[in-house]
């Protein structure tokens, strides 16, 4: 991953000297509420999957030119961004929300829960929005609302970035961040900083955490084919097995975590999500496929897990008389939080629910492709909580899963630490 924000980071800052919310904006956002609730619970029913996100990005651009801001749509296949710009000379600000959905059969119950069926991988699957991107587009239009209703009193220009496929696009496709950095979002204008929330189902709602530094890890996802040599299954001996050799193979990646890596420095994942080989129980098949993800919090480390993993596949192959193809392909980049940014931002969100109700979280091992926009320049990426009250993040249905499920009580601060972002961010 690229630092170059960090030499970056003097120059950018958000500070207490800053421009003054308007007096009304508490009541603006008490206004705007109910609209980001029904904008919510319309994407929730009607969700749409990476890349397909065509009638969600219609509406989207279809609201926010009725409002009068500058839209350009499509972009990235799907995605829409706004443009707003203030009153006054000052920063260009980028706000960002990711639109897709997951193929996911929803269990929550809601009267606004998904029904919709949707085509992945050649299969008819169920969709939901289980990860909480349905919120992070409501809030976000709900921002964009509240802004324009202070146009006057916004110094600079605030671009509303509505980014299709963050969970990934679909065969091979080009999306996501990337596609939209390429498109040019964060050029005309040239941005300075970009903004960006998550949802959390285990915090409790409306708080807000964060994490300066490392937040989130890398994410890869690898691709092993083993090629061995087929055989009745009832003579072992004339083969080369590459379910045996597999097996070797997943328990070697391991102890590259265990035994190979400095876990002191920073966590590091690597698991197999899928094994697929042979058709009969008396057949020893030919080749084997594997398939899994690492995730890292070291850009480093990264890169000589790579290494170690396709030495260690390499090496029990060879061992076993037989052969491997090791692909590796990137996802997310680690999702880095300027620190000196974080330092100051942070004092925007306790604006929003009290010390008391801002955390600084540990690090996590799940990742975003919103760590693209922090190789082009400072980023800040943090978390609102969306469980409900008297319950046990224990007691949650987890993110990706068909019990995921959000109190709305909280959103609103979403809207409010935004506003006070853009107010507080100074060039």
């Amino acid at each position: 991953m690229k630092y170059y924000f960090l030499l970056m980071a003097s120059v950018f800052c958000l500070t207490t000297e800053a421009q003054v919310l308007p007096k009304n904006f508490n009541e603006l956002t008490k206004q705007v509420e109910p609209s980001l609730i029904e904008w919510r619970r319309h994407f929730h029913e009607f969700p749409e999957l990476s890349n397909r996100e065509y009638n969600t990005g219609k509406y989207i651009a279809t609201y926010l030119q009725s409002i009068g801001l500058e839209v350009k749509y499509p972009i990235a296949k799907t995605g829409v961004v706004a443009i707003l710009k203030g009153a006054k000379p000052g920063p260009n600000i980028g706000l960002r929300a990711d639109i897709d959905a997951l193929p996911v059969s929803e269990r929550a119950p809601v009267p606004f829960a998904s029904k919709v069926k949707a085509e992945y991988n050649g299969q008819q699957v169920s969709v939901m929005h289980a990860c909480g991107h349905d919120a992070h587009t409501a809030i976000l239009m709900a921002t964009a609302k509240t802004l324009k209703d202070m146009q006057k009193d916004v110094a600079g220009t605030v671009v509303f970035l509505f980014q299709p496929a963050e969970e990934g696009s679909p065969n091979n496709e080009e999306g996501g961040a990337p596609l939209l950095i390429k498109e040019g979002a964060m050029d005309n204008p040239k941005l300075d900083v970009v903004f960006g929330l998550h949802m959390a189902a285990s915090l409790p709602a409306g708080m807000l955490a964060y994490k300066s530094g490392a937040a989130q890890a890398s994410s890869d996802l690898f691709k092993i084919i083993i090629h061995g040599k087929g055989s009745h299954g009832a003579m072992p001996w004339g083969s080369v097995d590459p379910i045996v050799v597999s097996a070797q193979v997943i328990e070697g990646l391991q102890h590259i975590v265990s035994r190979q890596s400095d876990l002191t420095k920073a966590p590091l994942v690597i698991s197999v999500g899928s094994l697929h080989a042979g058709v009969r129980a008396n057949i020893i098949p030919e080749t084997a496929q594997m398939d899994g993800t690492i995730r890292s919090l070291d850009a480093t480390m990264r890169t000589e897990t790579h290494q170690k993993i396709k030495q260690t596949v390499n090496a029990i192959a060879a061992a076993n008389g037989a052969t491997a193809d090791v692909e590796i392909k990137t996802q997310t980049l680690v999702n880095y939080n300027d620190p000196t940014l974080a330092k100051k931002a942070v004092l925007s969100l306790n604006k929003v629910a009290g010390t008391e109700n801002v955390l600084e979280s540990n690090w996590t091992t799940a990742a975003e492709d919103f760590s693209f926009y922090g190789e082009k320049v400072p980023t800040f990426f943090f978390s609102l909580g969306g469980m409900e009250k008297n319950k046990k993040s224990s007691e949650v249905g987890g993110h990706h899963t068909p019990d995921f499920y959000l109190d709305e009580s909280g959103f609103i601060n979403g809207v409010k630490a935004f506003c006070n972002l853009v107010f507080d961010f100074k060039k």
